[in-house]
Order: structure tokens, then C-alpha cells, then sequence
């Protein structure tokens, strides 16, 4: 259930309120202009005849009811004390309308604490009224006293507090499709971060291969002065270009609507490893393949192959001449995927690198609760990765 909550309280008078003061003032004028009242004139309770006691109290009353919503308590309590004075005149019927409305306003704007005793204290009130004259007077008309104390008090104090109620359970309402939205906004955001990251790792491990392999042959072949080498280089260059230009065109027609008959390239699998290893031969690379992995989920069959194609790629760009190790070894609950390449000072071409790779490789491995690690080790550059194979959240 929503916790009521008082309005913030205003520092000047509203406009509605200034109004139905003047409004009030004004009728109770006019119905004593004319004479109208809410008792006779001989009636045995008036003890203040005459009338200025009956304006005092109007005025009194009018004044209150401007700063019904800025000052609710203060209204009431004051009220208070002009209806009590009206009670000993002969009363005017604004005087009264304008208290039900104070007593309606000080729990509609009050203080949950203040709207809760106004609630209590004008039902005992209206029982008290009932009982008590019976009680003394034993005549059933006395009950009516408690009828008028319950329409001009609690009756106000109960509308009110239904319609604060309302307001709240609104206000709770509000507030919490906000914060659905406002969630649901960083969902989306959350969700659109993580594909653009996806696809920036997809992009990145599909194309880096075949345009480092152009980048370090195009350098060979303008460095080198050999016919026989150039067209070696340019051979291995349209090669990696046909090959980088299908694979971009698999990726566009998956991202792209109403790609007509283009199909998703089915996931690598680590069985496409021994592929990686022929074309990283083909691009110069002297590459030993250990595979001893047998059933492996689809998720991690897929980061492994990744790692293994990107560290194969910086091998090309970055490794010196010597035999590069690709090892992917089950043991246990764990696959470990490890990449070995020759560390050093490096001499001829060589293509420049950005670091996304190992970013991408490390977030592979972090979203299958892997973990990740790559360095100099032994005179060799060395990529490790370690998937779990049992089902469980990441970590």
C-alpha cells in the first residue's frame, strides 16, 4: 500500500483558494444583508445578538479559508474557534459551508499524522454529540445534534481522507511507471551497448585476419624488388581480399532488414580451427594445431574459435619468425585454449595494431565466466583462456 504523502507546501495563498475566500466572505455578507441566518433570533442558545459577532466569525472564517493549502492546521484551528463563535450568534450559513471545506482541506493537505487525529477527533466528536444531549435531554430530537456535528465535521474529515487516499495510490502509480520507464530505458541502453559491443567483436575477429595478412604482404611487396615475391604478395592479397569482402557481406546482410534470400553464416565451431591454422600457414605463419578438446557447448565452441582466430591474427602482425603453438586441451569441467607465439624484436613489415583484439578476447571469455589472460612468457607471447563446461551463471 502507498504511504500518503502530504503536498509540499506553498509559499503564498493559491489563486482558487483567494477566490472561494472572497466568494464566502461576499455570500455570507449577502445573506446577512438580507437577514438570513441559521438560527431565530430568540433562540435560547444565541448569546451573542446582534451583527457584528456573526461578521467577526465570517470574516474570521474567510480569512482561514485562503490559506486552506499553505497552512491547513492553522486553518482548522482557527476555524475551530470562529465556528465555535458563530454557534453563540445566529449563524450564517457561509460561516459553516466554508468550515466543512477547512476541515475537508486539513486532512486533504495536511500531514498524514494530522489527517489521521482529524479523523478521530471528529467521529468521537459526532458521537459525543449524538449521546450526550440524548443523554441529558432523553428526547430522540437531541440525536440530531450528532447528525449536524457528523455532516459539518466528519463527513468533510472522511471525503477528504478518501480523496487524499486516491491521490496518493495516483501519485504511487505515477512514480512507479517512472521508474519502470526509467528502468526500462536502461535496459534498453544496457541492451544496445552490449550488441554494439557484440558486433564491434564479430566485425573486428572476422575482418582483422584477412586485412592484416593484405597490410603486411602489400608492405612485403613494395618493400621487396622481387617479381617473384610481389606476385606471391598480390596472390595472398586478392586471396585475404575475396575472403574479407564474403565475410563483410555475411555480416551486412544479418544486420541489414530484408536482406531477401541472405542467410546468417552458421556459428564456427572449433572443428573450423584446422581451417584457421591452413590460412594462417597460407598468410607465412609456421603454426602447430593440438586439439584434444571432444564435446564442447556451442557458446564456448564459438569465443574459443574467436580467440584462436584473433591470436592467430596478431601472430601475423606482431610475432617473430618461429613456430606459433595453437593448443585447445578438455581437462576436466574446463576447456583451456592456449596461443603460443614467438616474442621479440621484430624486423620487416609489420601491420599496427589498436588493442581491441585482446579487449574483445577478454570480454568472450568474461561473459562465459572464463577467464583471460595474455603476456610475455618464456621468450613467447602467450594467449590463455579458460572456459568452464558445466552449466551456471557466469561469474
Amino acid at each position: 500500500m502507498a504511504v500518503p504523502v502530504a503536498l509540499r507546501p506553498r509559499s503564498h495563498p493559491h489563486r482558487f483558494d483567494v477566490c472561494l475566500a472572497a466568494g464566502g466572505l461576499l455570500g455570507g455578507l449577502l445573506l446577512a444583508a438580507v437577514g438570513l441566518a441559521t438560527r431565530p433570533r430568540h433562540d435560547p442558545l444565541v448569546l451573542l445578538d446582534g451583527p457584528w459577532p456573526v461578521l467577526v466569525a465570517l470574516a474570521v472564517m474567510a480569512g482561514c479559508e485562503a490559506v486552506r493549502r499553505t497552512a491547513p492546521r492553522t486553518a482548522l484551528l482557527t476555524g475551530t474557534a470562529a465556528i465555535v463563535l458563530d454557534t453563540l450568534t445566529r449563524g450564517n450559513l457561509c460561516t459553516v459551508l466554508m468550515y466543512t471545506d477547512l476541515v475537508y482541506a486539513a486532512v486533504l493537505y495536511g500531514t498524514l499524522a494530522s489527517a489521521r487525529r482529524i479523523q478521530w477527533i471528529t467521529g468521537l466528536l459526532t458521537v459525543a454529540g449524538a449521546l450526550v444531549p440524548f443523554a441529558v435531554w432523553r428526547v430522540p430530537q437531541a440525536l440530531l445534534i450528532g447528525v449536524v456535528v457528523g455532516i459539518v465535521a466528519y463527513a468533510p474529515a472522511a471525503t477528504g481522507w478518501i480523496v487524499r487516499d486516491h491521490r496518493d495510490a495516483a501519485e504511487a502509480a505515477r512514480l512507479r511507471a517512472e521508474q519502470t520507464a526509467l528502468l526500462a530505458g536502461i535496459d534498453r541502453a544496457q541492451a544496445v551497448t552490449s550488441e554494439r559491443a557484440r558486433m564491434a567483436r564479430e566485425l573486428h575477429d572476422m575482418v582483422a585476419n584477412h586485412l592484416s595478412a593484405i597490410a603486411i604482404h602489400s608492405t612485403a611487396a613494395l618493400s621487396i624488388d622481387d617479381p617473384d615475391t610481389s606476385r606471391q604478395a598480390l596472390s595472398v592479397i586478392r586471396e585475404n581480399s575475396v575472403d574479407g569482402l564474403a565475410e563483410m557481406r555475411r555480416l551486412i546482410g544479418i544486420l541489414r532488414d530484408g536482406s531477401g534470400d541472405r542467410e546468417p553464416a552458421a556459428a564456427p565451431t572449433l572443428d573450423g580451427v584446422e581451417a584457421l591454422v591452413e590460412g594462417a600457414r597460407a598468410n607465412g605463419l609456421d603454426v602447430a594445431l593440438v586439439a584434444e578438446h571432444g564435446e564442447v557447448p556451442a557458446p564456448v565452441e564459438f569465443a574459443a574459435y574467436r580467440i584462436v582466430q584473433e591470436s592467430l591474427t596478431n601472430a601475423l602482425k606482431h610475432a617473430c619468425p618461429g613456430r606459433v603453438t595453437v593448443a585447445l586441451v578438455r581437462r576436466g569441467d574446463e576447456l583451456d585454449v592456449r596461443v603460443r607465439s614467438p616474442h621479440g624484436r621484430r624486423g620487416g613489415p609489420r601491420a599496427p595494431g589498436s588493442g581491441a583484439g585482446l579487449v574483445g578476447m577478454r570480454e568472450r571469455a568474461v561473459l562465459l565466466g572464463g577467464t583471460f589472460g595474455a603476456g610475455p612468457e618464456d621468450s613467447c607471447w602467450t594467449v590463455r583462456a579458460t572456459f568452464p563446461l558445466v552449466e551456471g551463471d557466469p561469474a
